[in-house]
């Protein structure tokens, strides 16, 4: 059933000398079948991982100690079966090394959007280099969210109906979006007003000031940093915060965004100058983090901008088998009710649901621009919109010289983005080697500088 895949003994060496941790696991082949679909389980309700049974751990490390036939191995690839189908959540294989014993059968479980159970009827989840059981119903309340199956969104909240029935917010929407309708006949029929309580995502929707009924949930802070490094003593002036129903917060939070860029202008040898950023770019970094974050955290969104890049902090790990691989690619929705309705308002900021993140992306191409890059941290997604060309460092600087006369170290490293002045030495040196430049003769200490190699026809 599995493809048999042979492997060098370097390999096999290289795989040996791994540590267990939160995405790989070592299981001896006498391992019983219930115990194996613990660990598919941890690793489909976490991020994934690689789980290969034959191995065995000794004092000295672990060691190769394979199944004699692959067929010795159906009782457990059935067990895993029964965790999720192979195909969906998880692949298998066989390693073989002609120096050692047996097969090792490797399995390679991914981030699930369901949440799988052992063969005991438990939910597990890597943590790690544990599978550790969850067992409380809070934990399976946030595993549920984790997976997008239910949404804190759709929680009623005690307050009164009328700060989403009364409010200039929902009055503004219903007019435009949908006129014929009454405010409370219209949530109710839309499931945002629930035994006459509103939901978060009316509240968060349609409620003059959410922040008063959710506080440190639902608002924005953006932060100037004088520096390329996040440092309190570094702050150009206070943080902002950025409040409001949702329409609204996007709108002004890519506007106070935009404006802080532009009033931002940092020294360098050749005076004051200023980055700019596709206006696109910001715009659906910052509705996709409104639309997608976690609720149910208690935390702010926050956009940091610095010298060389802006960071956009979304409360809350990516939702379901989304993860930041497949991101681009990939459709879950944590907060469907957000999604819909705030694509209802009049100029909605989520105009092609789905694919901002991806004209986010292609807007920096656009400007020769490197892709902003996605991180997934413990407990939030940090988008990060670097002002870096997509040519090589030594291209900008041949790039560079073809414009102006000379270039020096630090004027290179503000252009490329490398921190490091003997990284950017290295790299002047590869030109010289090349023959595309030279030193620039009379110039000498703080003030050495390059030109390019004046090449005869």
């Amino acid at each position: 059933m599995f493809e048999t895949v042979s492997i060098s003994m370097e390999k096999a060496t290289q795989l040996l000398e791994q540590q267990e941790g939160h995405f790989l696991d070592f299981k001896d082949k006498r391992i019983a079948p219930a115990k194996i679909t613990r660990a598919a389980s941890a690793f489909c309700n976490a991020d994934g991982g690689d789980l290969y049974i034959g191995v065995t751990e000794n004092p000295h490390g672990f060691s190769w100690d394979g199944f004699s036939d692959p067929e010795d191995a159906n009782q457990l690839i059935a067990a895993l079966e029964a965790v999720s189908p192979f195909g969906t959540d998880i692949d298998g294989e066989f390693l073989f090394c002609s120096e050692l014993a047996g097969y090792v059968l490797h399995v390679n479980a991914r981030k699930s959007r369901f949440i799988r159970k052992s063969s005991d009827g438990k939910v597990y989840k890597r943590l790690s280099a544990q599978n550790s059981p969850v067992v409380s119903d809070e934990a399976l309340i946030a595993l549920r969210r984790q997976k997008g199956i239910e949404s804190f969104e759709s929680e009623t909240m005690a307050i009164d109906a009328e700060v989403v029935t009364n409010s200039e917010a929902i009055i503004e929407y219903l007019l435009s979006a949908v006129p014929v309708s009454e405010p409370d006949t219209y949530l109710r029929k839309q499931h945002l007003l629930v035994s006459g309580k509103p939901v978060v995502a009316a509240t968060l929707l349609f409620a003059d000031e959410p922040q008063a009924c959710l506080p440190k949930r639902c608002g924005i802070k953006i932060y100037r940093y004088s520096s390329e490094e996040q440092a309190r003593d570094r702050l150009v002036e206070d943080p902002v915060t950025i409040e409001g129903s949702l329409y609204r917060q996007v709108y002004a939070a890519v506007d106070r965004t935009v404006k802080m860029v532009e009033s931002a202008a940092y020294l360098d040898d050749e005076g004051l100058r200023k980055v700019s950023y596709p206006h696109e770019t910001l715009h659906e970094i910052i509705t996709n983090a409104v639309l997608h974050r976690d609720y149910s955290v208690t935390d702010d969104i926050h956009i940091r901008i610095f010298e060389n890049r802006i960071e956009i902090q979304s409360p809350g790990r990516l939702p379901g088998h989304i993860t930041v691989s497949n991101i681009l690619d990939e459709r879950l929705s944590r907060n469907p009710y957000l999604v819909r309705h705030l694509n209802r308002f009049p100029d909605p900021p989520n105009k092609d649901v789905g694919e901002g993140l991806n004209t986010a992306f292609d807007s920096m191409k656009k400007l020769n621009l490197r892709s902003p890059v996605i991180e997934e941290t413990a407990n939030s997604v940090m988008v990060s919109i670097r002002h870096e060309s997509l040519a090589s460092p030594a291209q900008q600087v041949f790039d560079f010289l073809s414009v102006n006369g000379s270039i020096k170290n630090e004027q290179a490293r503000k252009l490329t983005g490398i921190g490091s002045e003997s990284k950017m030495k290295k790299i002047f040196e590869n030109l010289i080697a090349a023959g595309e430049i030279e030193h620039m003769p009379g110039t000498a200490g703080r003030g050495y500088a390059y030109r390019l190699v004046i090449k005869e026809r």
